[in-house]
């Protein structure tokens, strides 16, 4: 076997092995794509059976998965003494830096669970942005937006959101779509 042909036998080989490995990727990719495909359903499912995380599903821009994080990240309800308190226990509250004659209010402290943080930012986000029925929850929020910008409005929302879910949590009621929804 001369040099050329030895050279055609490993590129045949490693082009034969190649295909191999790339077949049981694409295998493995659909086998995953089918697990991935069935998570929202399930998650969904776990969401709908939890009474706590149906009644918070009630909120405009809180789904399943905001209502499940926001449940299993705050856990036992009692352990705030005012629903206030749970945006800033959730970094939802903006940073203070005062010394002297210094007084400097930044950005969210990010302290807490960021998963919660962010997953109540988004649905804040779904709130002004997607949600097609009109409430007083997003009236204000459209109202903070138009004087603060939509950033600020945003995060605003996402603490008022944690505070309306521990109440409802506690108080074991619904959504109010009324003036008194907002008001919580």
């Amino acid at each position: 076997m001369n040099f050329a042909e030895g050279c055609h036998l490993y590129i045949a080989l490693t082009h034969a092995m190649m295909e191999k490995i790339a077949e049981a990727m694409l295998r493995a990719r659909e086998a995953l794509q089918t697990e991935f495909a069935r998570l929202p359903r399930a998650m969904l499912s776990i969401a709908r059976e939890n009474e706590v995380c149906g009644r918070l599903m009630s909120v405009p821009g809180v789904g399943a998965l905001i209502a499940v994080t926001f449940t299993s990240a705050v856990d036992d309800p009692e352990r705030f003494a005012h629903s206030r308190a749970v945006g800033a226990h959730f970094g939802l509250t903006p940073k203070k830096y005062q010394s002297g004659e210094t007084d400097i209010t930044g950005a969210v402290s990010r302290v807490g669970d960021p998963m919660v943080r962010t997953a109540l930012y988004e649905g804040a986000h779904i709130l002004l942005t997607r949600a097609v029925r009109f409430s007083a929850l997003k009236r204000w929020a459209l109202e903070v937006a138009r004087r603060r910008g939509m950033r600020r409005a945003k995060v605003a929302l996402a603490r008022k959101l944690a505070v309306i879910l521990h109440r409802m949590w506690m108080d074991g009621t619904t959504f109010r779509w009324g003036r008194e929804g907002a008001a919580a």
